[in-house]
């Protein structure tokens, strides 16, 4: 379609929707499990024995959480938007799992894995014009 063809040219407005929706999204899920303290850390850091690290859960608990929340910040702003894109594929390739194991269903974990999904393509694309980390 000849009108749809033109909406090329603001590729750079499409990315910032994606930074703002995305980044709101995980801190409005992450803020919760950061303010959540050690108690929480530890039951979201148990996570990790899906991918064999048992030790320190209380650590990867606190992790996990900093890097949906903070992330989701800087993504916003588009600030260390690649390594931000980068912590936030680890985190759902984790979370991913951790849910696929828990229920053995494919379909339980295909948020995660859909999240995942999109952080691996914007780790190519970048953050775009708007945003502090301008490319």
């Amino acid at each position: 379609m000849a009108v749809l063809s033109k909406l090329g040219k603001y590729q750079n407005y499409g990315l910032l929707i994606l930074r703002i929706g995305l980044g709101i999204m995980f801190i409005y899920h992450g803020f919760p499990k950061l303010s959540g303290g050690p108690d929480k850390w530890e039951r979201l850091g148990m996570a990790m024995g899906s991918v064999g690290v048992h030790f320190l859960p209380v650590l990867w608990g606190f992790l996990s959480a900093a890097t949906e929340t903070i992330g989701g910040l800087l993504m916003i702003f588009g600030l260390f938007f690649r390594p931000v894109c980068m912590l936030m594929l680890v985190n759902l390739i984790v979370a991913g799992l951790f849910t696929f194991n828990q229920s053995g269903s494919f379909f339980d974990a295909t948020h995660a894995i859909e999240d995942a999904i999109t952080f691996a393509g914007l780790i190519f694309i970048g953050p775009g014009l708007y945003s502090i980390d301008k490319e």
